[in-house]
C-alpha cells in the first residue's frame, strides 16, 4: 500500500508540473501571475515530498502545509468551474493529447482531494488552520497589484491582471476591496469545511499512509 500511495502522489506531481510546464520550460514568465500556476507548482513540490516519503518511509509534509495546498487546489478547481469561462481547445496548450488547463483545473484538484480523504491521517487539523491558511491569499493579491503598477503592460494579452475579479484598474478600489473581502471570507469558510471533514473522517482509513 505504501508503494501504491507513493506512486499515486508522484502522479499528482506529474500532472501539476506538466500542466504548468509553460512557466517551467518555455520561459513564459507572465504565466506565474496565475493563481492556478502558483498553487499547482507548490502542490507539485509538496506531492513530490509526500510521494518520496511514502516510498522511502520518510517524514511526511506537515499537516498544516499539506492541508493548505489541498484547500487551495480545491479552490482552484472550484473557481475554474464556477467563475472562469471554459477553456478554448483551439487556443489552449495541449500536452500528451490533453489540455494543460484540464490537468491543473480538474485532474490535480480531484486527485489531491482523493489523496486527502483516503491516504492522509485525519483529525490532525486545528480549527485555527482555517485562518492561518489564508495567509497566502493577501500575498498573492499584493503581488498582482504591485506587479501591475510596476509593469502595467506585462501580463497575458498585455493585461497585468489575470482575473477580472481582482482587476483593480477596471473595478476601482471600492469594488476591488469588496471582492477581496468576499473571496477571503469564502476561502475561510472552505477552510472550516475542510477542517470539519478532517474531523468527521476516521483517524486512519484502511489506505492511510502516515
Amino acid at each position: 500500500m505504501r508503494f501504491f500511495v507513493g506512486i499515486y502522489r508522484l502522479i499528482i506531481a506529474f500532472f501539476c508540473f506538466s500542466g504548468t510546464y509553460e512557466g517551467w520550460l518555455l520561459g513564459v514568465g507572465n504565466k506565474w501571475i496565475y493563481f492556478t500556476f502558483e498553487t499547482n507548482a507548490i502542490l507539485g513540490l509538496v506531492m513530490l515530498w509526500a510521494g518520496a516519503a511514502s516510498l522511502l518511509k520518510g517524514i511526511q509534509p506537515p499537516s498544516w502545509l499539506k492541508g493548505c495546498l489541498t484547500l487551495y487546489i480545491i479552490i482552484t478547481g472550484l473557481v475554474a468551474w464556477l467563475i472562469l469561462p471554459p477553456a478554448d481547445p483551439t487556443t489552449t496548450t495541449h500536452l500528451y493529447g490533453m489540455m494543460t488547463s484540464t490537468m491543473v483545473h480538474i485532474i490535480a484538484p480531484i486527485l489531491a482531494s482523493i489523496d486527502f480523504m483516503l491516504f492522509d491521517p485525519h483529525r490532525r487539523y486545528k480549527w485555527h488552520y482555517s485562518l492561518s491558511w489564508l495567509v497566502y491569499f493577501p500575498f498573492y493579491v499584493a503581488f498582482v497589484v504591485i506587479r501591475a503598477q510596476i509593469w502595467p503592460n506585462a501580463g497575458p494579452g498585455k493585461d497585468p491582471y489575470p482575473y477580472g475579479f481582482i482587476d483593480l484598474k477596471a473595478l476601482g478600489w471600492q469594488q476591488f476591496g469588496i471582492n477581496i473581502v468576499t473571496y477571503a471570507f469564502a476561502f475561510f469558510v472552505m477552510g472550516l469545511m475542510l477542517f470539519v471533514i478532517d474531523r468527521i473522517l476516521p483517524k486512519k482509513t484502511p489506505l492511510t499512509v502516515s
